[in-house]
């Protein structure tokens, strides 16, 4: 999927939430525990939820990696869905990825062709020989770790080095990669002050924001600081959304806390003329 192709999308949907798709056996309605594959039952029954209310999905592959191959069939399963049901929707492995040289091109083949997600995130710690493999992929996205919502983000990312924050650093130097134009960022919705520096640096770039919700994140923040003339944003929601209820209704409930946040969007985007 092409930057244009998404920006279309979120116009016509008047929303920029992506939804995680964060699979817990132990938090599911329990009723789906008797399905023969009940990470995909709850995914399928979420995304024909929602699907109407985002712009994109991201599950992340450390909740179905915990279950071995079961785990791995239904996010395979998971994303041939969505491919063929909703290819108009932005899919995003939440990896976490990045190796030197071959190791990466390895993974981005594992998830851009094997499973064919449109982006993979990436951390940049190696640096730019094990960013550049995944950038090498047409109308793929690479989005990299740049400022995260955890508290941990502070043990590196905000250290200053020569005057200037680490993030910051990551950011300049990784406009410089080959096929940069495919990246994407991470930036966490809690460190929404950060967010006007950020688009000084990269101002056309689409921004992954995780933390709005059960994080407290405050999407307002984040919008005032982060959106652009292309909205440029992915605000992402989890728990929120997909636990919203454990009982018999619980893809109604996602349905309804999606609703809300994407009305909450439409406002935004209007009242940017967007």
């Amino acid at each position: 999927m092409t930057t244009n192709q998404l920006v279309e999308e979120i116009k016509k949907k008047k929303s920029f939430l992506c939804i995680g798709l964060d699979v817990d056996l132990n938090k599911i309605p329990e009723h789906l525990l008797k399905e023969e594959d009940p990470i995909f039952a709850f995914n399928k029954a979420i995304i024909d939820a929602t699907h109407h209310l985002c712009v994109a999905y991201k599950p992340n592959t450390a909740f179905y990696e915990a279950y071995g191959l079961k785990g791995w069939k239904a996010l395979e399963k998971t994303i041939n869905y969505l491919n063929e049901n909703h290819p108009e929707i932005f899919t995003i492995a939440d990896a976490k990825r990045g190796d030197i040289g071959n190791t990466s091109t390895m993974y981005a083949k594992a998830f851009f062709e094997d499973l064919a997600f449109d982006s993979v995130t990436v951390a940049p710690y190696m640096g730019k020989d094990s960013v550049e493999p995944f950038l090498a992929f047409e109308n793929k996205h690479t989005i990299l770790l740049a400022l995260t919502s955890n508290q941990g983000a502070f043990d590196f990312q905000t250290k200053t080095i020569e005057d200037k924050e680490v993030y910051k650093h990551v950011l300049e130097t990784s406009k410089t990669w080959t096929n940069s134009e495919n990246l994407m960022y991470v930036v966490g919705a809690t460190k929404a002050e950060y967010l006007a520096d950020i688009r000084n640096i990269i101002p056309n770039s689409f921004l992954l924001v995780p933390g709005v919700g059960a994080q407290g994140g405050n999407l307002q923040d984040v919008c005032k600081y982060g959106m652009n003339d292309s909205v440029g944003l992915l605000i992402n929601s989890s728990r929120g959304i997909i636990y919203a209820s454990k009982d018999a209704d619980f893809a109604q409930a996602a349905a309804h806390k999606s609703e809300e946040l994407q009305k909450e969007m439409a406002v935004i985007l209007d009242a940017a003329s967007l």
